[in-house]
């Protein structure tokens, strides 16, 4: 019997390195039994949507997965390399029960993941997720289709273009980025087709980078978590905007006509802004994570906008804008959350609303980006051996003094990591010295708690 807990499952899918537990063939088989069995409901014929980025393990996985499926008894439906929003658009369209992402987004190639989306598009539940990692401890058997009933696979030769489509309808109608200049690095992952065809769609002169995948550079020194390489070109050919994409093109980080970089909380910012004025924003309000910016915060305050806070994690956003009702929402990193146009993360469609908003305003990235000054902010990952630390009665001191410290001229967030042995340190404040100071002294109590249990284990 399962315990409810997800072991496998982390904040967004399996995740690991590739042909090792959790990201071999055996397991990507299991999970398409699993899941092809938690998903088979009723007589109609099931149907699943598979999708992947460029990793050259994906050659792996699909066809393991495809077989998992099958053998439940799944029609699967092949796409081939294209972005996560994709998928969740194609299960929707194609009422498939299931829609699945073959990919480690911002990862590099060595690593491999597994989304999964249901037939309404989003993403699976804790709950969803502890059910079928269950099915997956135990026996599969009663999961295996007769052999009448086994599924078949095909490919869609047409998803591509469905895609484009569904992107460029996010586009107000009756603008066009005719005599924009955009460089768009598409990290060599999974939008390094479609991204620079929807942009030169809409009229703009598109300068395409990160568009040769290998199956080996995916995200390598491109990409949303590497921009200086963006950054250069953008002023080298004189562009109007950078667009930068992780591999599986889920979240984007922008660029200015000067080389700056812009993060997923000034584009909230900018969006929020946008759609409040037009009357589009629904509740008035934008939910982000508790990452998010302070400087984020007091500018929508300002607006007379909230900012409706959730855990890290695009799906935790996702969630919380359905339950408010709310329309826009996303994370520092870049996921932006387009509700009107789609179920999950888009950084195409994100970007296509930056885009509306410089088209309209006619003033460079530079002015049009910088909706606020954001507080000095540091992060700092402090490795433990196991234990709690933070049940540490020390680090509940240190904890609490940093707060009065800084009241409300700034936040103290940690939390573990859901994936490693890490503690995530992070202040923010007003002042820079505040804010080393903080995060150093917070740190070291956190590495001596940690050590405290490791030394007494080895006595």
């Amino acid at each position: 019997m399962s315990d409810g807990v997800r072991r496998l499952f982390g904040t967004d899918g399996i995740r690991g390195v590739a042909n090792r537990t959790p990201m071999d063939a055996a397991t990507a088989l299991r999970l398409g039994q699993a899941a092809g069995r938690y998903f088979n409901r009723g007589q109609h014929r099931h149907r699943v949507v598979i999708g992947k980025d460029t990793r050259l393990s994906g050659y792996m996985l699909e066809p393991a997965l495809t077989a998992g499926f099958v053998g439940a008894g799944m029609d699967v439906v092949l796409v081939g390399p294209l972005p996560t929003p994709a998928i969740a658009l194609l299960t929707r369209s194609l009422r498939a029960d299931l829609g699945v992402m073959i990919s480690a987004s911002h990862n590099p190639y060595e690593d491999n993941g597994i989304k999964l989306f249901g037939p309404d598009g989003l993403k699976l539940s804790d709950a969803q997720e502890a059910a079928i990692e269950a099915l997956m401890g135990g026996d599969l058997a009663s999961a295996l289709a007769a052999p009448g009933r086994l599924g078949r696979a095909s490919r869609l030769e047409d998803a591509p273009g469905r895609y484009i489509e569904a992107v460029k309808s996010s586009f107000p109608r009756g603008r066009s980025l005719e005599g924009l200049r955009i460089v768009v690095d598409c990290a060599h992952g999974a939008a390094y087709k479609v991204a620079p065809t929807v942009l030169w769609e809409l009229g703009a002169e598109v300068v395409p980078v990160g568009v040769a995948p290998d199956g080996f550079n995916i995200n390598d020194g491109c990409g949303s978590t590497a921009p200086t390489m963006l950054a250069g070109l953008v002023r080298e050919r004189r562009a109007d905007l950078g667009i930068a994409l992780d591999g599986d093109a889920d979240r984007l980080v922008l660029v200015d006509e000067s080389g700056v970089v812009v993060d997923g909380d000034q584009i909230l910012a900018l969006i929020a802004s946008s759609w409040a004025a037009e009357g589009k924003l629904r509740g008035n309000a934008v939910v982000a994570t508790v990452m998010s910016n302070l400087g984020l915060e007091r500018f929508l305050q300002k607006k007379g906008l909230t900012l409706h806070r959730t855990k890290v994690g695009d799906r935790y956003v996702g969630e919380t804008m359905r339950e408010l009702g709310c329309n826009l929402g996303g994370e520092q990193s870049g996921h932006v959350i387009l509700s009107d146009h789609g179920t999950t993360g888009d950084g195409l469609v994100a970007a296509l609303q930056v885009l509306s908003v410089l088209v309209e305003e006619r003033r460079p990235a530079s002015e049009v980006l910088r909706r606020f000054v954001p507080l000095p902010q540091k992060l700092v990952n402090v490795r433990h051996s196991g234990g709690a630390p933070l049940k540490d009665p020390r680090v509940a001191e240190a904890i609490a003094a940093a707060e009065a410290e800084l009241g409300s001229r700034g936040r103290v967030l940690i939390r573990p990591s859901g994936t490693e042995p890490l503690i995530r340190v992070m202040v923010e404040a007003e002042e820079d010295a505040l804010v080393e100071s903080l995060t150093a002294s917070l740190a070291e109590v956190i590495r001596a708690a940690s050590a405290a249990p490791a030394r007494a284990a080895a006595e």
